[in-house]
């Protein structure tokens, strides 16, 4: 019976580690991922992360182009044409000339430049400017959210990979114990009951393993698809669990949210959008001055119209508008409105950060107490287990009552690694509800 016992009683760690060895060696994996590997990869290959970048170059590109309005314009032209009928005037004595030949050829180079707008172009830069701000924000935005969806798979990957050992170390146990009583019955010291009683917990921590070897494969698939890596991809996950600590006051949180997190950066951007916008549309009616020069050869110059001979112009152009039809006016109202929509928003912020805050913080603090629940829990499954193993050799109790004795002290395990993955996911959140990067 002692034999049977300490192979019942098989610690579930070297279990796990000889199961976890097995299952790197067959499947021939690579190196273990970290957590920050992971998100690395996330924010690095994620295709709407991908777009938000290229969105940043566009207005990277336009900002280029509102600068360039100072740029000098340089065109080169060149025209022939035929005409008909020739002008020609008629001097007595000298006979009859033409004022310009038939055929005429031309060749010049322009150039204009823009000397002033008075702020029209500079006002232009700022919005794009603005607009490029609020784009990178947007991107930032968008890596801390899928970042913090990576970190929840990658968590829920690893306990449920440590649920699945659990179970094969579960039914590894009752496999040896059903042969262990199937061997009683034999010589009558056990009964059916107890092999049908057996089986059936079998046959329930094989379903239950079933289940969880499910929600891992889909697991995986969603978090390989995140990283950009075939949705078949084996390669496993470093046990990453946070030190346990309590979290800083809400005040101190909340303060450090409203100075980092990109949703109130973005709704301020949209605010001094609005003012750009309204600067911009004020300096749309300002005068332009601008410098003209081209320079070349042409035909046509008497007394030999035929021959070419150079040219130049030089000027400048003032542009000064009167009337807009009401543009301006019109253009103004609508920035208003946007204006008041945008410190509406930026309110509206606050009070969401507030509120997840509170509630990432509170949670913290939950996970943290049923951490520690967990830990007095697994001292008194141990203490259980061993005084179950002592009665059960003393024949006070049943096979049956140590593998209860068992199967919770392995219960206990996976509920303490459960809320330490409780606690640091949701730490994570507090991270990112204040704000903190957590990619690279």
């Amino acid at each position: 019976m002692k034999k049977h016992l300490r192979l019942l009683v098989i610690p579930a760690l070297l279990i796990s580690s000889l199961t976890g060895a097995q299952e790197v060696k067959s499947a021939n994996l690579r190196d273990s991922l970290s957590l920050t590997e992971a998100i690395c990869k996330i924010v690095s290959t994620y295709p709407s992360i991908l777009k938000a970048d290229n969105d940043i170059e566009t207005f990277s590109a336009r900002i280029a182009l509102a600068k360039s309005a100072f740029l000098p314009n340089i065109e080169a032209n060149a025209l022939y044409s035929h005409i008909g009928p020739v002008s020609e005037i008629t001097l007595q004595g000298l006979g009859s000339f033409s004022l310009n030949p038939a055929d005429n050829y031309s060749a010049a180079i322009s150039v204009s430049q823009l000397v002033a707008d008075f702020g029209k172009s500079k006002r232009s830069v700022e919005v794009e400017q603005i607009n490029s701000n609020i784009a990178k924000l947007t991107s930032d935005q968008l890596k801390q959210r899928l970042s913090i969806s990576g970190a929840a798979s990658f968590y829920s990957m690893l306990y449920l990979s440590e649920a699945v050992k659990i179970k094969e170390e579960e039914i590894a146990n009752l496999n040896e114990h059903l042969r262990y009583v199937q061997k009683k019955t034999a010589t009558g010291s056990a009964t059916d009951y107890q092999i049908l009683a057996t089986e059936v917990r079998i046959s329930t921590a094989e379903n239950q393993r079933t289940d969880l070897i499910n929600s891992l494969n889909v697991q995986r698939c969603y978090i390989n698809l995140l990283m950009g890596l075939d949705r078949n991809n084996m390669t496993p996950f470093k046990k990453e669990i946070s030190e346990l600590s309590a979290p800083k006051a809400e005040e101190e949180l909340i303060e450090t949210a409203f100075a980092n997190r990109e949703e109130v950066k973005i709704a301020a951007e949209r605010i001094d959008l609005t003012s750009a916008k309204m600067k911009q549309s004020d300096a749309q009616n300002n005068p332009s001055l601008s410098l003209l020069a081209s320079g070349g050869v042409k035909n046509g110059y008497i007394p030999d119209q035929m021959a070419l001979k150079a040219n130049y112009s030089v000027g400048a152009g003032l542009k000064v508008p009167i009337f807009d039809a009401n543009r301006t006016k019109y253009n103004k109202r609508q920035i208003d409105v946007e204006a008041k929509s945008a410190s509406y928003d930026l309110e509206l912020s606050k009070l969401s950060i507030v509120n997840e805050v509170v509630e990432c913080r509170a949670n913290v603090e939950s996970a943290l107490k049923r951490v520690r629940q967990s830990q007095l829990q697994l001292v008194q499954a141990q203490r259980a287990y061993r005084l179950a193993k002592t009665s059960f050799e003393s024949g006070s109790i049943t096979n049956l009552d140590l593998l209860d004795a068992s199967t919770t002290l392995s219960e206990s395990k996976l509920n303490l690694l459960k809320s330490k993955i409780d606690y640091t996911l949701n730490s994570i959140r507090l991270k990112v509800a204040t704000g903190e990067k957590i990619y690279r």
